[in-house]
């Protein structure tokens, strides 16, 4: 298995920099983030249901 050291990270990070410009990653990394935000939401939300539904379910 390959590892990789902090420089080859740097060089690599340098790379991606030079490729992308950093206002694309910034972008990239907001937009990546609230679909992170918007994901866990949806999932909370279907658990509330579903604990919603069985103590309907309960009471019958």
């Amino acid at each position: 298995m390959m590892s990789f050291s902090i420089p080859h990270l740097l060089v690599f990070l340098a790379v991606v920099i030079l490729l992308f410009g950093t206002k694309k990653l910034r972008n990239l990394g907001s937009d990546l983030g609230l679909a992170l935000k918007g994901f866990k939401k949806a999932m909370n939300d279907d658990e509330d249901e579903s604990k919603n539904d069985n103590k309907l379910d309960d009471n019958k």
